[in-house]
């Protein structure tokens, strides 16, 4: 057993599979709508454009700060 902070922790040795409760999920699912899906598209593509910008000024500030000083 390990010792630390998962020591009370019981690790199961094998996974259940369930087919019917994967099964009770997927018939709660149904395909978006138009107007739905363009908006989920947005939002991705915003947060997609978000972690850019923020990526670029972290290289811009790494690379040319070092430099300037």
């Amino acid at each position: 057993m390990a010792k630390g902070i998962l020591k009370d922790v019981e690790i199961p040795t094998e996974i259940s599979f369930n087919i019917q409760d994967y099964w009770r999920v997927f018939k709660l699912t149904r395909k978006p709508t138009r107007e739905e899906f363009k908006t989920i598209a947005k939002v991705a593509g915003a947060g997609i454009l978000l972690i850019g910008f923020i990526g670029f000024i972290l290289y811009l500030l790494i690379t040319e700060l070092p430099q300037a000083i």
